[in-house]
Parts: structure tokens; C-alpha cells; sequence
């Protein structure tokens, strides 16, 4: 009896998250109200509508901020990195190692020039493209091999104008388009994590 009653005593050990099913998606952009709604900032604006979708708020933790979004048994963590977008790496390694989440269970969120206005492309592997975010990841995680998630902002802007393009604001009719771009773009997030990487391009690229 006593031995029945020294077992309730202990205290349980705490229940740990299966690693297969914790997810690091990470939006890629800028901190700073200048950027907030700059085409380049696109990665931030759709983690921050998936969290919104699923009532979860970002807390400020090292090298970014992070939100946690329960989905049917999984665990998605949603990073916004705060060390601007050209050092982007160093938030994806720190959060990958810390929470143990293999590479394959990782999402980057970005912009690209080089798909027409709110067309998804998502891919298991890849180059940089040019992006100097995805440049950065790929350096300290010393792989290509991670899934990516391709937001495209067309490449509409005169010779030599791609800095302000790739940095200036919406115009209005995209404002209103990516409303329901946002939607898309977190229902392709969830089916990642849910489906699958290969179900999920078949399902959203080029949608």
C-alpha cells in the first residue's frame, strides 16, 4: 500500500512532443514599422494571419518571435526572426536545435520576384534565388535541402528599380487580392504539416 502511495507522490514526468509531429514555419521579413506592409515582408504577414486564425498571440524570444498553434496532434511554431532578413539563418538554426525539429519539418515563408502577384510555389529543396534571407539559411544550416514556401510578388517595376519595388507597399488592388491570398496561404501551411509535403504542392502550387 505504501509502495502504491509513494508512486502517486512522484510527480510524472512531463509529456514530451512527439518530433515527427513539432513544425518550426518561419516568415521571413524585416522588423520595423517601415517595412510592415512592404511586399519583402510577406513571410511576417501570413504567420501573423495563421495566428490570428487560430487565436495564438507571439511572444518576443530570442532572435524573434514566436507563436505556438496546436493542430490536430501537431505543434506548429510560428517564427517572425528579429535579426532583419539578411541574417534570417541564425533565428531558424537557434529555434530548429533548441525545439528539435528536423529540417524536413521546417517551412520558409518568402517573397519572389520571380512568380506572378499571389502565386504559391512551395518546394522541398532549392536554390537562393537571389533572396538574401534564403542565402542566409542556407549558410548556416550549410544545406539547400528544406522545404520552402514561394510567395510571389511579380516582378512589375522599371530597370533598376527592384530595391524600392521589392521594398515599397501593396498598391490597392493587391491589398484587396491578398485577402484572400492570406487564406490560401494558411490553408497550404496547415496541409504541410497535416498532408505532407508532396500532397501539399500538388494540392497549392500554381493555385
Amino acid at each position: 500500500m505504501k509502495l502504491i502511495f509513494d508512486l502517486f507522490k512522484k510527480k510524472l514526468p512531463k509529456e514530451e512532443i512527439d518530433p515527427m509531429k513539432k513544425f518550426l514555419i518561419v516568415g521571413l521579413g524585416n522588423i520595423g514599422a517601415e517595412y510592415v506592409n512592404t511586399r519583402h515582408n510577406i513571410g511576417f504577414k501570413i504567420v501573423d494571419f495563421l495566428a490570428k486564425k487560430h487565436n495564438a498571440e507571439f511572444s518576443t524570444v530570442k532572435l524573434g518571435a514566436l507563436a505556438e498553434v496546436k493542430l490536430k496532434g501537431r505543434t506548429l511554431f510560428l517564427l517572425k526572426p528579429n535579426t532583419y532578413m539578411n541574417l534570417s539563418g541564425k533565428a531558424v538554426q537557434y529555434w530548429m536545435e533548441k525545439e528539435k525539429i528536423a529540417k524536413e519539418n521546417i517551412l520558409v515563408i518568402t517573397d519572389d520576384l520571380n512568380l506572378p502577384f499571389g502565386t504559391i510555389r512551395i518546394k522541398p529543396k532549392g536554390s537562393d534565388g537571389g533572396h538574401n534571407g534564403l542565402k542566409n539559411i542556407q549558410l548556416l544550416l550549410n544545406t539547400t535541402d528544406y522545404p520552402r514556401f514561394r510567395f510571389g510578388i511579380s516582378d512589375d517595376f522599371k530597370k533598376g528599380k527592384q530595391v524600392d519595388y521589392v521594398l515599397g507597399e501593396w498598391d490597392e488592388e493587391e491589398k484587396e487580392k491578398l485577402k484572400e491570398r492570406y487564406e490560401v496561404s494558411a490553408d497550404a501551411v496547415e496541409s504541410f504539416a497535416l498532408a505532407g509535403l508532396g500532397n501539399t504542392m500538388s494540392a497549392f502550387n500554381g493555385k
